[in-house]
């Protein structure tokens, strides 16, 4: 982790925090800074009613005493006290009603929405945790403290203005002895708001860590299980826990040290105003009755100062929390032009694409050109890292190409909504993900409006019913997290059937048949057929034998296509297909003769090379 920028970031003003204060309270930012108004004239009010010691105790303690004068200024001293429970009830509007929790839910479906526009390329690099992370934690970070923390401090600053003002028309001397405290206290805050910054942009970098590595650690629990990586030898989770506690150790470490510089100003003003105070008692220049008054008031004037520099982590705390927030929303989303456009026709065609992933200038797909016609079934293969995938990608546009166009019915992607694009194109991933809800809605996330009888006939078509009703709950029955309650085969058949009901045009198989046995594998290619009528599907292939059908075989091979055509084509060109298609013939011969008694004659069970 890199801190050394935080060092360099200046400290927030004031009205920049109260700017994205506003910024974050949306559509409620009238009611916050009505909150705000009630907490400055509360604030005056808890002024004025320190000011009236002044006059009340010179009343009390004048020979005789002028109890008439005295009981008029306790009324307005209760007077200004009871206002002040009124206005500060009303300050309190933000953080009592429902304006609140509106502009906490508010500011995560902002977020969630910009989940959804950005650019699949930027979410990708982002781990769940960090991201777990800036939607529960930091929303609250920013959200419920806000109006607290700025009415707390706007009374800390005004209550000791206004009994400041009320000290000098008693005493100039002594109103200048108090206002002396604020440029010596002035570089202290600073000082602890600049450290604070820094602590806090570190600690909430190190909770998102953290919490990245717990989601990690709990959703790979079997495998590390396996792997003896539990406990003390999960090496990345203890890594983070000992980073996230030498980041809290030193931050407690900073904070006393900080706190104890900023009450001993605050004590050392407090009793340097005394001992003025009582000099001026003893040259003649004061009364007791105003010194009485003076040390209340005095009193008041220091305990503001000292909750405010305590604020400064508060501010920081929220400050820390809008960075993670602002960052996330300042993903810009890929351009679309207005009007935006919709294709009529679904053939893709790639025009001299090159593209390269973020952080890198190597091109994982360099100048690459093919035409799949429409309803037509074309296959990619080759080797790992040859940029199969990345042609699927592009074809959802992940990214936007540095070089080249995609075309769907000879629209440029670039010309369409990322929900038109994705509204036209379903997906069957190799590792299936279910949510952990009922079969039923799970498979209804193909299309949301669908009846429970359009679910049931696609999970017929996809022939998953069968199991399903086999369930105690049927299509009530929830899958469990990730969908760990089902075989890997019924995930893949719940997964086709969702496609099934989306109905999109376009179809994307990601080798969906590759991690399961006969059985299941017969069950899912079963589906795919229903799921691939009519449509345009492209299929990434690692096992050959279940693409020799297909209308168009693209081999890849970093990030090139070096040979296109049907399997009979590519086989008579004995080129890298060829090559391909013969070694996996070897590969499979050779797992059944080793796995065969030697008594049984290999001629009988071996299964014969492939050959044109």
């Amino acid at each position: 982790m890199n801190t050394t920028t935080d060092t360099l970031r200046p400290v927030p003003s004031l009205a920049e925090t109260w700017r994205r204060m506003q910024l974050a309270a949306g559509k409620q930012a009238p009611c916050l800074r009505r909150s705000m108004l009630f907490s400055v004239l509360s604030a005056v009010v808890q002024g004025l009613a320190f000011a009236a010691f002044y006059p009340l105790l010179a009343a009390m303690l004048a020979t005789p005493a002028n109890l008439s004068q005295a009981a008029w200024w306790l009324a307005f001293l209760s007077l200004c006290t009871a206002a002040d429970g009124v206005l500060r009830w009303k300050a309190r509007e933000f953080d009592y009603s429902s304006a609140l929790a509106d502009v906490t839910h508010d500011l995560r479906v902002s977020l969630g929405k910009q989940l959804r526009r950005m650019p699949l390329e930027e979410l990708y690099r982002k781990r769940t945790g960090e991201l777990s992370a800036v939607l529960a934690g930091n929303v609250d970070e920013v959200i419920t403290p806000m109006g607290m923390i700025s009415s707390t401090f706007i009374t800390s600053i005004i209550t000791p203005a206004v009994a400041l003002i009320a000290t000098a028309f008693v005493d100039w001397r002594m109103a200048l002895a108090m206002l002396v405290l604020v440029p010596l206290a002035t570089p202290v805050y600073r000082r602890r708001r600049g450290n604070a910054g820094q602590k806090m942009r570190i600690l909430a970098e190190a909770h998102a860590r953290t919490s990245a590595e717990l989601i990690e650690y709990a959703q790979g629990l079997p495998v590390l299980r396996a792997t003896g990586q539990t406990g003390a030898r999960s090496t990345r989770l203890r890594e983070s826990l000992e980073h996230l506690r030498s980041v809290q150790e030193k931050a407690q470490l900073r904070d006393v040290k900080s706190s104890l510089l900023a009450s001993s100003v605050v004590q050392i003003g407090l009793i340097l105003a005394m001992i003025l105070g009582v000099w001026f008692i003893l040259t003649g220049s004061l009364d007791v009755a105003a010194l009485t008054a003076l040390l209340v008031v005095v009193a008041r004037f220091a305990e503001p100062l000292a909750i405010t520099f305590n604020l400064a982590d508060a501010f920081d705390y929220m400050e820390a929390g809008f960075e993670q927030v602002e960052q996330l929303l300042a993903v810009p989303p890929l351009p679309v032009p207005t009007p935006a456009r919709t294709p009529e026709t679904f053939d893709i065609h790639f025009e001299n694409v090159r593209f390269c992933y973020a952080d890198t200038c190597h091109p994982v797909l360099d100048d690459i050109s093919f035409t799949l016609p429409q309803r037509s079934l074309t296959a990619l293969v080759g080797p790992s890292g040859s940029g199969k995938t990345t042609i699927t990608r592009l074809i959802m546009r992940y990214a936007d190409p540095q070089n080249g166009t995609v075309r769907i019915g000879g629209t440029d992607l670039r010309d369409m909504e990322p929900e038109t694009i994705m509204r036209h194109v379903s997906v069957v991933f190799q590792d299936v993900y279910l949510f952990d809800d009922t079969i039923l809605n799970n498979i209804r996330m193909g299309r949301a409006d669908a009846t429970d009888a359009e679910v049931e006939d696609a999970a017929r078509a996809a022939h998953c019913h069968e199991f399903i009703s086999r369930l105690p709950e049927g299509y009530e029955t929830r899958v469990g997290d990730i969908g760990g309650c089902l075989s890997g085969g019924e995930r893949q058949r719940i997964s086709i059937a969702r496609a099934i009901l989306k109905n999109a045009p376009i179809v994307i198989l990601d080798e969906p048949t590759a991690a399961l046995d006969t059985e299941s594998e017969v069950a899912v290619q079963r589906a795919i057929d229903v799921l691939v009528q009519d449509r345009t599907v492209i299929v990434i292939a690692h096992r050959l034998s279940t693409i020799v059908g297909a209308d168009t075989i693209l081999v890849l091979d970093a990030g090139s296509v070096v040979e296109q055509g049907k399997h009979r084509e590519l086989l008579k060109a004995d080129g890298r297909y060829r090559a391909m298609w013969n070694a996996q013939g070897l590969a499979k011969d050779w797992h059944l003769h080793s796995a065969l008694p030697q008594t049984i004659n290999r001629e009988e069970t071996a299964c014969p090379q492939p050959t044109a």
